[in-house]
């Protein structure tokens, strides 16, 4: 009989969405939920039937019953909070970012190794049904050899959690840097990276960053392509996208420039617009209608959910290769040295920005540790 990976899901905000994916999966069994707040915790659970209930993370983390943990807190404690699962002996997923700085990146993967246990990044954009289609024509032969890739971030986060106010744009990039990377199927190297704008004072007080814009070229490792990067959050006037462009010799797909206009695959000089499929055959039956239905919609709503249109049909995605990673004992897709270099990009062009464009080199984490 094959062992249940026994979950828990730490922050219920965005992390309640995949609540009811956990509980459909065969091969999991959802233990637990933590959040800060007893009643928003009580009800939550309640309405899920969940048996396990914490508003101390710590305390969860002492759950013997629990083999692994989804964490959506808030980003300055990502690093933290991996780091303590891992130590307590627990398979880890977590959204992105990975952590907020190189020495977080570093310490998760030591920690990583040092536990033995699986780490994935849960970015939503690699596992979207668009980037799977891409995937599929790159793999195909049908874009031909990869000559440019583009990736764009831009999304107005005013009314959102406070420490996101003024925030680095490019502290949070992983949505337009994984694209690009995991299409080249390479890491990226260095980074030159240009601020441009300016937010208001209070804004930029926050974190010391001014810019309203900031647009990275990024070096690949052992590979020709280069690859551009812009990303905003505030006082920029755009429709919330999460976009990538991959150029090649026989075509290139070019993400729509506004929303419902469609997406355009260039073969030759000859645009035409194309249908994305949806990739819930990929799935276990119990799991695939989770890439069109979630727990938010107009009644329930959730800013990085609504506004992401679904992430593209992604959670079941994630959650699927998170626990056959655990099941397999394999590492997943998106790994800690995977995540790291990911994470780094953003960080790394924010310094080449704030040092007025000078080249940054990414670390290089599989020699950590």
């Amino acid at each position: 009989m094959t062992h249940h990976v026994r979950i828990a899901i730490a922050g219920l905000g965005f992390g309640a969405e995949f609540i009811p994916i956990y509980q459909a999966h065969p091969d999991v069994e959802l233990m637990a939920v933590c959040q800060r707040t007893d009643a928003a915790l009580n009800k939550l659970a309640d309405q899920f039937g969940i048996p396990g209930r914490y508003t101390s993370y710590d305390a969860m983390l002492q759950d013997p019953e629990i083999d692994a943990v989804h964490i959506n807190t808030p980003i300055p404690d990502h690093a933290e909070h991996t780091i303590s699962a891992l130590r307590a002996g627990k398979h880890v997923a977590c959204t992105v970012p990975m952590a907020t700085t190189l020495d977080e990146c570093r310490a998760i993967v030591d920690a990583v190794r040092e536990s033995g246990k699986k780490y994935m990044m849960m970015e939503t954009v690699v596992y979207s049904r668009e980037f799977l289609h891409v995937r599929d024509l790159a793999e195909n032969g049908t874009i031909g050899r990869i000559q440019f890739l583009r990736g764009a971030h831009f999304q107005e986060m005013a009314g959102w959690p406070g420490y996101w106010e003024g925030l680095p744009p490019m502290h949070y990039a992983t949505h337009a840097v994984s694209p690009v990377l995991s299409l080249a199927g390479s890491l990226a190297q260095s980074v030159v990276c240009i601020g441009s704008g300016r937010i208001s004072p209070d804004l930029a007080d926050r974190y010391g960053s001014p810019f309203a814009v900031e647009s990275a070229l990024l070096t690949l490792s052992e590979s020709p392509v280069g690859a551009e990067i812009a990303r905003s959050l505030f006082e920029t006037a755009h429709e919330y996208v999460e976009s990538f462009t991959v150029f090649g010799d026989r075509a290139t797909f070019e993400w729509e420039q506004t929303q419902e206009s469609g997406h355009v695959l260039h073969v030759g000089e000859v645009p035409k617009n194309i249908e994305i499929p949806d990739f819930a055959h990929r799935l276990p039956a119990e799991i695939a209608p989770f890439t069109t239905r979630g727990v938010y919609d107009d009644e329930h709503e959730h800013l990085s959910f609504v506004q992401g249109g679904g992430h593209g049909g992604s959670h079941p995605h994630l959650a699927h290769e998170f626990v056959r990673s655990i099941v397999e004992d394999r590492a997943p897709a998106i790994d800690e040295v995977t995540a790291a270099n990911w994470t780094s990009v953003g960080i790394c062009a924010h310094e080449s920005a704030m040092s007025e464009g000078s080249r940054v080199q990414i670390p290089d984490y599989s020699a950590t540790g």
